[in-house]
Protein backbone atom coordinates (compact mmCIF):
# COMPACT_ATOMS: atom_id res chain seq x y z
CA UNK A 1 0.00 0.00 0.00
CA UNK A 2 1.74 3.23 -0.73
CA UNK A 3 1.43 5.69 1.41
CA UNK A 4 0.21 9.38 1.01
CA UNK A 5 3.34 10.88 -0.02
CA UNK A 6 3.90 8.15 -2.61
CA UNK A 7 0.73 8.78 -3.85
CA UNK A 8 1.10 12.44 -4.22
CA UNK A 9 4.55 11.61 -6.20
CA UNK A 10 2.98 9.64 -8.26
CA UNK A 11 -0.31 11.28 -9.23
CA UNK A 12 1.74 14.26 -9.41
CA UNK A 13 4.35 12.48 -12.09
CA UNK A 14 1.31 11.35 -14.26
CA UNK A 15 0.08 14.77 -14.23
CA UNK A 16 3.10 16.19 -15.50
CA UNK A 17 2.41 14.06 -18.79
CA UNK A 18 -0.61 16.64 -19.27
CA UNK A 19 0.47 19.38 -17.90
CA UNK A 20 -2.08 19.77 -15.18
CA UNK A 21 -0.05 20.62 -12.20
CA UNK A 22 -0.56 23.64 -12.32
CA UNK A 23 -4.09 23.67 -12.44
CA UNK A 24 -4.35 21.71 -9.82
CA UNK A 25 -2.35 24.18 -7.41
CA UNK A 26 -3.95 27.27 -8.94
CA UNK A 27 -7.31 25.63 -7.40
CA UNK A 28 -5.86 25.00 -4.30
CA UNK A 29 -6.34 20.88 -4.28
CA UNK A 30 -3.42 20.05 -2.38
CA UNK A 31 -3.31 21.17 1.24
CA UNK A 32 -1.17 20.71 3.72
CA UNK A 33 -1.17 17.09 5.70
CA UNK A 34 -1.96 18.17 9.48
CA UNK A 35 0.70 16.96 12.03
CA UNK A 36 -0.60 15.43 14.48
CA UNK A 37 1.52 18.07 17.10
CA UNK A 38 -0.22 20.29 15.13
CA UNK A 39 -3.48 18.43 15.18
CA UNK A 40 -3.21 18.66 19.23
CA UNK A 41 -2.84 22.15 19.55
CA UNK A 42 -5.26 22.88 18.01
CA UNK A 43 -7.94 20.60 20.15
CA UNK A 44 -6.18 22.37 23.28
CA UNK A 45 -7.27 25.39 21.74
CA UNK A 46 -10.70 24.61 21.25
CA UNK A 47 -10.99 23.19 25.11
CA UNK A 48 -9.52 25.70 26.42
CA UNK A 49 -12.48 28.23 24.37
CA UNK A 50 -14.94 25.87 25.78
CA UNK A 51 -13.49 26.74 29.85
CA UNK A 52 -13.82 30.16 29.10
CA UNK A 53 -18.35 29.66 27.85
CA UNK A 54 -18.19 27.41 30.84
CA UNK A 55 -16.99 29.66 33.22
CA UNK A 56 -14.34 27.82 34.08
CA UNK A 57 -11.97 30.30 33.58
CA UNK A 58 -12.15 34.20 34.16
CA UNK A 59 -10.93 36.00 30.93
CA UNK A 60 -8.31 37.04 32.37
CA UNK A 61 -7.29 33.20 33.60
CA UNK A 62 -8.26 32.32 29.44
CA UNK A 63 -5.65 35.02 28.43
CA UNK A 64 -3.05 33.87 30.73
CA UNK A 65 -3.07 30.16 29.77
CA UNK A 66 -3.99 31.39 25.98
CA UNK A 67 -0.45 32.84 25.83
CA UNK A 68 1.19 29.72 27.73
CA UNK A 69 -0.37 27.38 25.04
CA UNK A 70 0.36 29.75 22.28
CA UNK A 71 4.02 29.75 23.18
CA UNK A 72 4.28 25.88 22.88
CA UNK A 73 2.72 26.16 19.19
CA UNK A 74 5.16 24.64 16.24
CA UNK A 75 5.63 27.42 14.62
CA UNK A 76 6.89 25.61 11.80
CA UNK A 77 4.46 23.33 11.00
CA UNK A 78 1.30 26.11 11.95
CA UNK A 79 2.98 28.11 8.92
CA UNK A 80 3.12 25.15 7.14
CA UNK A 81 -0.60 23.75 7.59
CA UNK A 82 -1.88 27.79 6.55
CA UNK A 83 0.40 27.52 3.53
CA UNK A 84 1.47 30.97 4.29
CA UNK A 85 4.05 30.71 1.44
CA UNK A 86 1.47 30.27 -0.79
CA UNK A 87 -0.99 33.23 0.62
CA UNK A 88 2.28 35.69 0.52
CA UNK A 89 2.36 34.75 -3.36
CA UNK A 90 -1.42 35.12 -4.16
CA UNK A 91 -2.82 38.08 -1.63
CA UNK A 92 -2.39 41.27 -3.16
CA UNK A 93 -1.47 43.49 0.03
CA UNK A 94 -3.69 46.51 0.50
CA UNK A 95 -2.47 49.97 0.82
CA UNK A 96 -4.28 51.02 3.97
CA UNK A 97 -4.58 48.82 7.02
CA UNK A 98 -4.66 44.92 7.11
CA UNK A 99 -6.37 42.36 4.86
CA UNK A 100 -7.88 39.51 6.67
CA UNK A 101 -7.28 36.03 5.21
CA UNK A 102 -9.10 31.98 5.93
CA UNK A 103 -8.04 29.18 6.59
CA UNK A 104 -9.40 25.91 6.76
CA UNK A 105 -9.37 23.78 9.85
CA UNK A 106 -11.78 20.76 8.71
CA UNK A 107 -9.11 18.31 8.25
CA UNK A 108 -7.91 18.19 11.52
CA UNK A 109 -9.40 15.14 13.68
CA UNK A 110 -11.11 15.16 16.59
CA UNK A 111 -11.79 19.43 15.90
CA UNK A 112 -15.26 19.50 16.17
CA UNK A 113 -17.19 21.41 12.85
CA UNK A 114 -19.00 23.99 14.84
CA UNK A 115 -15.61 25.82 16.15
CA UNK A 116 -16.17 27.83 19.24
CA UNK A 117 -13.48 30.22 18.31
CA UNK A 118 -12.77 32.76 14.74
CA UNK A 119 -9.81 32.20 12.56
CA UNK A 120 -7.63 34.14 10.51
CA UNK A 121 -4.49 35.73 9.11
CA UNK A 122 -3.50 39.46 9.24
CA UNK A 123 -1.90 40.17 6.00
CA UNK A 124 -0.30 43.84 5.71
CA UNK A 125 2.68 45.74 3.96
CA UNK A 126 5.14 47.67 5.39
CA UNK A 127 4.01 50.71 7.52
CA UNK A 128 0.54 49.61 7.36
CA UNK A 129 -1.37 48.39 10.67
CA UNK A 130 -4.07 46.76 12.04
CA UNK A 131 -5.39 49.72 13.75
CA UNK A 132 -6.00 50.82 17.25
CA UNK A 133 -8.82 48.71 18.45
CA UNK A 134 -10.91 47.13 21.51
CA UNK A 135 -13.61 44.89 21.94
CA UNK A 136 -16.53 43.99 24.05
CA UNK A 137 -16.46 40.13 24.90
CA UNK A 138 -13.64 39.35 23.03
CA UNK A 139 -10.47 37.41 24.30
CA UNK A 140 -8.15 37.20 21.36
CA UNK A 141 -4.94 35.96 20.81
CA UNK A 142 -1.80 36.63 18.14
CA UNK A 143 1.17 34.90 16.91
CA UNK A 144 3.98 36.81 14.56
CA UNK A 145 4.17 34.39 11.44
CA UNK A 146 6.13 36.04 9.56
CA UNK A 147 8.16 39.90 9.33
CA UNK A 148 8.40 42.56 12.12
CA UNK A 149 5.85 44.57 13.97
CA UNK A 150 6.16 47.22 16.31
CA UNK A 151 2.91 46.63 18.99
CA UNK A 152 1.08 48.85 20.96
CA UNK A 153 -1.59 47.65 24.07
CA UNK A 154 -3.63 49.84 26.27
CA UNK A 155 -6.13 48.84 29.13
CA UNK A 156 -9.45 50.47 28.40
CA UNK A 157 -10.14 52.41 32.11
CA UNK A 158 -13.34 54.15 31.19
CA UNK A 159 -16.32 54.37 28.68
CA UNK A 160 -17.84 57.68 28.25
CA UNK A 161 -20.05 59.16 24.96
CA UNK A 162 -17.55 60.36 23.18
CA UNK A 163 -14.55 58.93 24.51
CA UNK A 164 -12.49 56.33 26.28
CA UNK A 165 -9.79 56.59 28.74
CA UNK A 166 -7.04 54.33 28.45
CA UNK A 167 -3.52 53.95 29.88
CA UNK A 168 -0.68 51.85 27.78
CA UNK A 169 0.35 48.66 28.63
CA UNK A 170 2.63 47.36 26.33
CA UNK A 171 4.90 49.24 23.48
CA UNK A 172 7.87 47.17 22.02
CA UNK A 173 8.93 45.35 18.85
CA UNK A 174 7.03 42.02 18.38
CA UNK A 175 9.11 39.06 16.31
CA UNK A 176 8.28 35.99 14.62
CA UNK A 177 6.84 33.72 17.31
CA UNK A 178 5.95 36.18 19.79
CA UNK A 179 2.43 36.60 21.31
CA UNK A 180 0.02 38.75 22.21
CA UNK A 181 -2.93 38.93 23.76
CA UNK A 182 -6.46 40.89 25.41
CA UNK A 183 -9.11 40.65 27.39
CA UNK A 184 -12.38 42.82 28.20
CA UNK A 185 -10.12 43.62 31.67
CA UNK A 186 -6.34 43.36 30.86
CA UNK A 187 -4.71 44.49 27.51
CA UNK A 188 -7.76 45.52 26.02
CA UNK A 189 -6.73 47.60 23.10
CA UNK A 190 -4.38 46.61 20.67
CA UNK A 191 -2.38 48.46 17.39
CA UNK A 192 -0.02 46.64 15.16
CA UNK A 193 2.75 48.37 12.86
CA UNK A 194 4.64 45.66 9.89
CA UNK A 195 8.03 47.32 10.32
CA UNK A 196 9.28 44.55 7.55
CA UNK A 197 8.32 44.98 4.32
CA UNK A 198 5.64 42.43 5.01
CA UNK A 199 3.94 41.22 7.82
CA UNK A 200 1.49 38.32 8.59
CA UNK A 201 -0.10 37.80 12.13
CA UNK A 202 -2.06 34.24 13.35
CA UNK A 203 -5.23 35.20 14.87
CA UNK A 204 -7.74 33.17 17.30
CA UNK A 205 -11.04 35.34 18.74
CA UNK A 206 -13.97 33.75 21.31
CA UNK A 207 -16.61 35.87 21.48
CA UNK A 208 -19.95 35.87 23.63
CA UNK A 209 -18.53 34.04 26.66
CA UNK A 210 -19.93 36.21 29.05
CA UNK A 211 -23.84 36.49 29.13
CA UNK A 212 -23.73 39.81 30.82
CA UNK A 213 -22.34 41.50 28.28
CA UNK A 214 -24.87 42.59 25.93
CA UNK A 215 -22.79 45.28 23.50
CA UNK A 216 -21.66 43.99 19.99
CA UNK A 217 -18.08 42.47 20.05
CA UNK A 218 -17.08 44.25 16.59
CA UNK A 219 -14.39 46.71 17.05
CA UNK A 220 -14.13 49.26 18.94
CA UNK A 221 -11.95 52.23 17.26
CA UNK A 222 -10.03 54.14 19.01
CA UNK A 223 -7.90 57.79 18.47
CA UNK A 224 -4.95 56.82 21.29
CA UNK A 225 -2.88 60.09 19.85
CA UNK A 226 -5.44 61.88 22.55
CA UNK A 227 -4.94 64.17 25.29
CA UNK A 228 -2.48 63.13 28.08
CA UNK A 229 -3.79 62.90 31.42
CA UNK A 230 -2.38 62.80 34.75
CA UNK A 231 -0.49 59.35 35.54
CA UNK A 232 0.07 57.96 32.17
CA UNK A 233 -3.35 58.57 30.84
CA UNK A 234 -5.02 59.19 27.91
CA UNK A 235 -8.40 60.57 26.82
CA UNK A 236 -8.90 58.72 23.69
CA UNK A 237 -11.72 59.71 21.10
CA UNK A 238 -14.04 57.36 19.54
CA UNK A 239 -13.62 57.27 15.86
CA UNK A 240 -15.08 55.06 12.78
CA UNK A 241 -13.46 52.60 10.77
CA UNK A 242 -12.85 55.07 7.94
CA UNK A 243 -11.38 57.64 10.09
CA UNK A 244 -9.05 55.39 12.29
CA UNK A 245 -7.90 53.72 9.24
CA UNK A 246 -6.94 57.04 7.36
CA UNK A 247 -4.81 58.02 10.63
CA UNK A 248 -3.80 54.67 11.68
CA UNK A 249 -3.82 52.48 8.82
CA UNK A 250 -0.55 53.68 6.45
CA UNK A 251 2.42 55.64 6.61
CA UNK A 252 2.43 59.14 7.11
Amino acid sequence: MQSRREFHASLLGSLAAYGLIESLFTNHLFAADVKPVLAKWFRDLYDLSQSLFDKKLKDVEFQTKMEELYKKVDLASLIEYVELDRLQKVTSLPDNGAKSLGFDLSKIEGLPKALNFGKQIFAMKKGRSVVPHGHENMCTGFIILRGDFHGRHFDRLETNPDHYIIAPTIDRAFKIGEVSTISDHKDNIHWFEATSDVGFIFNVHVTGYDKTITSPSGRLYVDVDGEKLPGGKIKAAKMTSTACHKKYGQPA
